[in-house]
């Protein structure tokens, strides 16, 4: 279970009711730029072209890359963490994502090897969905790649999740 705790220190701020105004300013600017990110986030439209595009496999200079398709299990795991990134803000090294998907969807080491992982860490990042932080070996999610694994997350989570449950749950015989 992952705990969120903030310490005014933390924001350098000091504790008392006579710094209440600096602890008023400073939150309500945390609390804007969440509101905009969760906006950014629930405006996400179904964009058919994109997706398909995605699904095609493509070659940049003589470097093949597959296709990323919207049931890939394997895919929708990675983003998903990937997405709720932010405990990593200097990006994700390919063994935090590996431990991270582990535990989060109680895989074993050989359901889900990290050869598999870098593979679709590199596949991510030929479709322009992730990048590297810099020189280091830290990923991040572009700009595109949130919106990818925003539109795949609320496919599975919103729409294809809760047809097949009702497909496949009947309501008993009256």
């Amino acid at each position: 279970m992952n705990c969120a705790q903030n310490f005014l220190c933390d924001f350098g701020l000091k504790k008392g009711l006579e710094h209440l105004d600096a602890i008023r300013e400073k939150f309500l600017t945390i609390t804007d730029r969440f509101a905009g990110l969760q906006a950014q986030w629930l405006n996400v439209h179904v964009d058919f072209p994109l997706l398909q595009r995605i699904g095609l496999p493509i070659t940049i200079g003589s470097v093949y890359y597959a296709g990323i398709k919207i049931h890939e299990t394997r895919i929708i795991r990675l983003l998903e963490v990937l997405l709720h990134g932010g405990n990593s803000l200097g990006g994700w090294t390919a063994r935090h994502i590996h431990q991270v998907v582990l535990e989060n969807f109680q895989l074993s080491e050989k359901a889900y090897g990290f050869n598999q992982l870098r593979y679709d860490l590199r596949k991510l990042k030929g479709h322009g969905l992730l990048e590297r932080d810099g020189s280091r070996y830290a990923y991040r999610l572009t700009p595109k790649g949130i919106q990818v694994a925003l539109l795949f997350l609320f496919f599975h989570k919103r729409l294809c999740g809760p047809l097949a449950n009702s497909r496949f749950h009947h309501l008993p015989d009256p």
